[in-house]
């Protein structure tokens, strides 16, 4: 109103027309200064922001020296912590996110909790985020029974106080499962009973008894026999000791030669699995390094089984990647003669030792030793040499125009590199051979952004530094895993390799950090040079290193052991200096079955189709072939046994059992049984003439049980008439222990199998061993006896198959 006057009344409307579009004008500069100050503001924030990260990722970087997804998480944490960025942050998250589910939690460090925690802990309490929405859904999973990441800083007390935190603060459930839908029962026992002894001892926590899904009992836990060491007297004898010329005799180191020994036995074993019908790729060989793993891969290369180690390897370590990459050397440094050397060895030339003779001669003659330019000027090469020395001019032309993938593309191609090394390697190792030769061209592209432009560059980089590449899942492969990187994975049969290792060294440059998980820091961190020489301020932190140590052993065993479906079989090498606690042989020995090897580490193979087949049958014959191998009348001989085993050696179950502890409660039960079994299969083999004491002695120790009751039921199935026919006399035309049949998806184990010469003709006899006064009355042992019968009647057709229990009076009950 004020813009109006009463004089002029020409100008009441010019003049308000006139301010108001002057007022817009400076609204619109007031509205440009404010976003310019808004984004000056903003600016100011993601600068601030920008510097913490910084300053949080530098300070971190010196300080910790550690990986860059550690500094990422310590960078994380300074904004989450940060009086003014922290707001601004959650605010984002809470508009962003609506749930939040965190797997795997077991493995997560003091670090990651601290910052997850400054998150959450917004919530708690509140009622509602930032933006006044409802908080998200918190779901964590994880189970400290599985914590083995210590070396990446895990630590399973972070996973309690989650769990705290989830039920206390965020008025939260905590849920627990014992159930399992993988393993079989005999497993589940196993994992129980190992776990259940550790925690009575208190070696562990935290376990309760597991129950599974998997009804059908169809698993087996086994040991295979421990490899015995040398005594240490005998290791060394100057009166039979020569010289060994370096350039024509290999070293054998003892320590290698055991290993090999118990990678043999594990090979043998596999290739025993692999005739019964199990795919390759549902076998895994675990182990704590990858130095046994080697060893492994080693033994079922010389037995012709398809394997791959399915973790990052190194690029150089492959024989394959070494040929391809002396090539590129030799095109780039011609003054290289081991470049050249190998390059002219390699499958894409196939050159001879001869050749490279002449090649050396005629280097030697022209007094410069340069093999190149000797190759170059050679009047009449070898096929071979005029092979390379063409296709080497081309590529080392090549080389001063192209990048390295495409000078690797094209000496593959005209090369034929791929061709010529299928043609020279096993089958069974031809996939991994061309998975090295991809992996070298992938990394042509990859190394560090593919910034070698020249394959001279590229040549450096690969040598300079250990390449690391992860070969293909094969389907049609044996997995050989360390422990950690089976983690999350299943297969029907599992090898757990060097389960009794040496006893570990004393640490040293160890690295103690104090952080309880409810602190927002460490307490204290300290560098210890030797642990054996630990300052006394300290040895409490140091004890909880090493009881944390040992817990993560346990929880190593457990990972290990719960990733098998079936069957799970140990082997090791008695160690030079055991461990001052229960190695995982020990504890497991109580709960497995023993396997018999003889002296070349061959593992007894039961009386089932792998007796006949060779580990070369192509795996589509191997899954077929599930029936027994019976013999015809015209080659029948009386008692021959089903197994290829040792003659009888009555010290080595004593030796066996002598750091095995006795059973206890419902085990010894079994463990009777199975020392029955030892028993009943020794008196009607090679040790028939060994006294019965001695037999039931032997057995006894074995299993850990009284020998008096091992001689009493062995003895009155041996002596009753009714079962003696079974065991000894002419009128047994075929027999076998422990035969192994496959019905379906299943394997049968029958306790033994025996074919009769009677009045009525020829009959198979199933029998099966039990020590109860009335097996015939419980309806699952005669389901179970009437399947084995089945089974068998479908193996021999036409033939006349009974079957009967064996008490432990020595009676024979037939169904």
């Amino acid at each position: 109103r004020a813009l109006y006057t009463q004089d002029d009344e020409a100008r009441v409307l010019p003049k308000p027309l006139a301010v108001l579009a002057d007022t817009q004008q400076q609204l619109g500069v007031l509205r440009q200064q404010v976003e310019q100050e808004d984004a000056r503001i903003e600016h100011r924030r993601m600068v601030r922001l920008g510097r913490a990260l910084l300053a949080a990722f530098a300070d971190y970087k010196r300080t910790r020296g550690l990986a860059d997804m550690a500094d990422l998480e310590r960078c994380a944490l300074a904004i989450l912590r940060d009086d003014e960025l922290a707001g601004w942050v959650q605010e984002r998250l809470d508009v962003r996110f609506r749930h939040v589910l965190v797997d795997e939690f077991q493995d997560t460090s003091p670090l990651q909790w601290q910052a997850l925690h400054a998150w959450l802990s917004s919530y708690a309490g509140a009622g509602g985020g930032a933006s006044g929405q409802r908080p998200p859904a918190i779901f964590i999973v994880g189970d400290p029974k599985q914590s083995i990441y210590r070396f990446r800083g895990a630590e399973p007390r972070v996973f309690a106080a989650a769990a705290e935190f989830v039920r206390d603060g965020l008025e939260g459930s905590a849920l627990a499962c014992d159930h399992t839908r993988r393993n079989a029962p005999e497993v589940v026992a196993a994992i129980n009973g190992v776990f259940g002894a550790a925690t009575d001892e208190g070696a562990f926590d935290g376990f309760r008894a597991h129950t599974t899904e998997v009804e059908a009992p169809k698993g087996a836990v086994e040991s295979l026999p421990r490899h015995p060491r040398d005594p240490r007297a005998a290791r060394f004898d100057p009166a039979t000791a020569v010289w060994r010329d370096t350039l024509t005799t290999a070293r054998l180191e003892a320590e290698i030669v055991l290993r090999e020994r118990e990678a043999a036995t594990v090979a043998e074993r596999v290739v025993a699995l692999l005739a019964r019908g199990t795919a390759a790729q549902e076998i895994f060989v675990l182990c704590r390094k990858r130095e046994t793993l080697r060893l492994v891969a080693a033994a079922l290369e010389r037995r012709h089984v398809a394997h791959s180690a399915v973790e990052d390897t190194a690029l150089a370590a492959t024989t394959e990647a070494q040929d391809l990459i002396a090539v590129l050397d030799a095109i780039v440094s011609p003054a290289h003669r081991l470049s050249l050397a190998r390059a002219l060895k390699s499958p894409i030339f196939g050159a001879s030792d001869a050749d490279l003779l002449a090649i050396a001669a005629a280097a030697s003659a022209a007094g410069d030793g340069d093999w190149w330019r000797a190759l170059a000027a050679m009047a009449s090469p070898s096929e071979p040499l005029s092979r390379a020395r063409v296709l080497l001019q081309r590529w080392r032309a090549a080389a001063a125009e192209l990048p390295p993938h495409d000078l690797l593309d094209r000496i593959v191609g005209e090369g034929e590199l791929r061709e010529r090394t299928v043609a020279v390697v096993p089958a069974e190792q031809r996939a991994l051979a061309l998975d090295a030769i991809d992996a070298v061209l992938a990394q042509a592209l990859l190394l560090d952004g593919g910034r070698y432009a020249t394959p001279y560059a590229f040549v450096r980089a690969l040598k300079r530094r250990a390449v690391k590449s992860a070969p293909p899942l094969r389907a049609d492969a044996v997995r050989l895993l360390t422990v950690h990187g089976a983690k999350g994975l299943e297969a029907e049969s599992v090898f757990i390799t060097d389960a009794d290792p040496e006893r570990p060294g004393t640490e040293t440059t160890t690295l103690l950090v104090d952080w309880p998980v409810e602190a927002p820091h460490p307490r204290r961190c300290a560098f210890v040079y030797n642990e054996a020489r630990c300052p006394p301020s300290l040895v409490p932190l140091l004890g909880d290193e090493l009881a944390a140590r040992e817990r993560e052993e346990m929880n190593a065993l457990y990972v290990a052991m719960t990733r098998a479906k079936e069957r799970l079989v140990f082997s090791a090498t008695e160690p030079f200096q055991p461990p001052l606690r229960p190695s995982w042989w020990q504890r497991v020995q109580p709960f497995a079955l023993a396997l018999d090897v003889d002296a070349d580490a061959a593992v007894k193979v039961e009386g089932d189709a792998a007796a006949t087949t060779s580990p070369s049958t192509p795996a589509a014959a191997r899954a077929s072939l599930r029936v027994l191998p019976v013999r015809s009348p015209a080659q029948a001989q009386p008692a021959a046994p089903a197994q290829l085993s040792l003659p009888f050696d009555i010290e080595r179950p004593r030796r066996r059992a002598a750091s095995t502890p006795p059973p206890a409660g419902d085990d010894r039960a079994r463990s009777l049984g199975r020392a029955v079994h030892r028993f009943l299969e020794w008196a009607a083999g090679p040790a028939a003439a060994t006294p019965p004491a001695a037999l039931a002695e032997a057995a006894a120790a074995e299993f850990g049980v009284a020998a008096d009751a091992v001689a009493r039921h062995g003895g009155a199935i041996l002596r009753h008439p009714d079962g003696a026919r079974f065991f000894v006399g002419p009128q047994i035309l075929w027999s076998g222990n422990e035969v192994a049949i496959g019905d379906a998806s299943d394997v049968l184990r029958i306790d033994r199998l025996v074919r009769i010469d009677e009045a009525a003709g020829p009959t198979w006899w199933v029998l099966d061993y039990k020590l109860h006064h009335r097996p015939e009355e419980l309806e699952p042992y005669r389901a179970q006896l009437l399947r084995y019968r089945g089974v068998v009647e479908r193996a021999q057709p036409g033939e006349n198959v009974r079957c009967a229990f064996v008490t432990g009076d020595g009676r024979v009950v037939e169904v």
